[in-house]
C-alpha cells in the first residue's frame, strides 16, 4: 500500500496538517491585503497575524457536526483569534482557499516528480552510453528482425522521457494558477487586489477567469501528464519483463540477497517491480479518465468534482512518484546478459542479414520482386532445413551469378549492420 508514510516526502504535501497550513496561509494573506485596501482595520489584521492557528482534531471534531470542512476550520481559528476573526474569510468563498489550496500541492507534487523524473533520465542515459556497444537482437511482432544495441534501446527511453519531462513542466504550469474572486467569480465582495497579492505571495498566477472554481480542463491535463509518464514507465517496464522470460534472458531485475522469489518454487527470480509498475499504470490511466469526467459541472460550480479529486490527485501524485523511485532502482541495477544477446543473435542462423542481402541484389541490377524472390526461397530453407543462411546462399547458382562468396561473407557482418548507430547516440547527446 502506498500512502503519506510510505513517501513521506511527498506524501506530506497531502497531509491535514499541510492542507490546513495552505488554508490558514491564504486567509491570512486575503486579510492582509484587505487591510492594505484599508477595508480591514489594521489592528485587525495585526491580532490575525499573530494568533491565527488550527488544531487538526479539533477541525474534524467540528466537520462532524457541520457537515462542512472550511466552516470547521474558520470555527476552530476563531478559537484562536476571537472577536477579529469576523474578518477572516471576508467576501470569500470555500473555493477560493480550496481551489487555491490545491494549486498550491499541485504544483509541490509535481515539481516533486519533476526531480525523481530528472534523475531517472540521468540514469537512463548513463546507461545507454555504457551499453551502446551490447549488439542485440531487435525484435517487431515478437519475431527477430535485424540487430540492434541495447543502449540504442535505452536511448528511445530516454527521448520519450524527455519530452516527458517537457509535458510535465507544462502540466505543472496549468495548474500554477489561485483564484480570490468570491461566490461565482465575479468580485462582488472583493477587490481583484486581493486575488493578485494572494497569488503573487504564493507562487501563483490569478486564474484568467473563475467561476467560483477554477475550470477543471487545467487539472485534467495534469492528470493525463501524469498517466502519460505512467505509460512511458509501463512501456519500459513491459519490455523488461520480455527481455528476463527465462527463454530470452537479455536482461533482469536484479534480485537481492536474501529475496525469495516463489513460495513455492525456490528457483524463482521474477520481474516483480516490473509488474508492480505495470499496474499502477492501470490505476494513473483509470484516474486521468475520471479527471476527464470532472471538466463538465453543473452551471458555475457543483462539488460532484470535490470527493473524487481528494482521492484521485493525491494518489496518482503518490503513485506516479512511487512509480519513478523505483524505476530509478530497477534501470541503475538493471542486469545485463550480453553473451546472452549474442546467443540470441544468431538463433536464426544469420537471417537478420536477409534485408542486407535483398539490398545488395538490387544494387547488382536484379529487380526487387526477383530478389525477395530469390533471398525469401533460401530463407524458408534455413528456417526448414536449420542450415545458415551464409551457406544457403551459397548454393544457390542464381544468387551466386550476382554476389560473390566473399561478398556474401561481407554483407553478413554486424559491423556494416551498426555503422550508422554512433550518429543516433550523437543526436541525441549521449557519449
Amino acid at each position: 500500500m502506498i500512502d503519506r508514510y510510505t513517501l513521506p516526502e511527498i506524501g506530506k504535501i497531502w497531509s491535514d496538517e499541510n492542507r490546513f497550513s495552505i488554508w490558514l496561509k491564504i486567509e491570512i494573506l486575503a486579510s492582509r491585503a484587505q487591510a492594505n485596501l484599508g477595508i480591514i482595520p489594521e489592528s485587525a489584521i495585526k491580532n490575525i497575524e499573530e494568533k491565527s492557528s488550527f488544531d487538526v482534531d479539533r477541525i474534524l471534531e467540528i466537520e462532524e457536526e457541520v457537515k462542512h470542512d472550511v466552516i470547521a476550520f474558520l470555527t476552530n481559528v476563531a478559537e484562536y483569534v476571537g472577536e477579529d476573526s469576523r474578518y477572516i474569510h471576508y467576501g470569500m468563498t470555500s473555493s477560493d482557499v480550496l481551489d487555491t489550496c490545491l494549486s498550491v500541492q499541485m504544483v509541490d507534487a509535481g515539481n516533486l516528480i519533476k526531480s525523481a523524473l530528472e534523475e531517472l533520465i540521468k540514469v537512463v542515459k548513463s546507461r545507454s552510453s555504457e551499453t551502446k556497444n551490447f549488439v542485440m537482437i531487435g525484435r517487431s511482432h515478437g519475431v527477430h528482425a535485424e540487430p540492434i544495441t541495447f543502449g540504442l534501446k535505452l536511448a528511445v527511453w530516454y527521448d520519450e522521457l524527455i519530452r516527458q519531462l517537457s509535458r510535465l513542466n507544462d502540466a505543472i504550469e496549468s495548474v500554477c494558477v489561485g483564484q480570490i474572486s468570491g461566490a461565482v467569480g465575479t468580485y462582488d465582495h472583493l477587490s481583484p487586489e486581493v486575488e493578485k497579492y494572494v497569488c503573487e505571495q504564493l507562487g501563483l498566477k490569478p486564474a484568467n477567469i473563475s467561476t467560483q472554481i477554477i475550470q477543471r480542463d487545467n487539472h485534467s491535463h495534469y492528470m493525463n501528464t501524469l498517466s502519460l509518464i505512467g505509460a512511458t514507465l509501463e512501456k519500459i517496464a513491459v519490455e523488461i519483463r520480455h527481455l528476463q522470460r527465462t527463454e530470452v534472458l537479455e536482461a533482469e531485475e536484479y534480485f537481492s540477497k536474501g529475496q525469495k522469489g516463489s513460495s513455492a518454487m525456490p528457483h524463482k527470480k521474477n520481474p516483480i517491480i516490473c509488474e508492480r509498475i505495470s499496474g499502477m499504470a492501470r490505476l494513473l490511466r483509470g484516474n486521468a479518465h475520471v479527471a476527464m469526467e470532472n471538466v463538465a459541472l453543473w452551471h458555475e460550480r457543483d462539488i460532484s468534482h470535490s470527493s473524487v479529486e481528494r482521492v484521485i490527485i493525491p494518489d496518482s501524485t503518490m503513485i506516479l512518484y512511487y512509480m519513478l523511485r523505483k524505476s530509478i532502482d530497477l534501470i541503475k541495477n538493471l542486469v545485463i546478459h550480453p553473451e546472452k544477446m549474442k546467443e540470441n543473435l544468431e538463433l536464426t542462423n544469420g537471417l537478420i542479414y536477409s534485408q542486407a542481402i535483398l539490398l545488395s541484389l538490387t544494387k547488382k541490377g536484379v529487380s526487387r520482386e526477383e530478389a525477395y524472390r530469390l533471398v525469401q526461397r533460401n530463407a524458408m530453407r534455413v528456417w526448414e532445413e536449420k542450415i545458415k543462411f551464409e551457406t544457403a546462399l551459397g548454393e544457390d547458382e542464381q544468387i551466386i551469378n550476382y554476389l560473390s562468396v566473399e561478398e556474401i561473407r561481407q554483407i553478413c557482418t554486424i559491423e556494416n549492420r551498426l555503422k550508422n548507430s554512433e550518429y543516433i547516440f550523437d543526436k541525441l547527446g549521449i557519449n
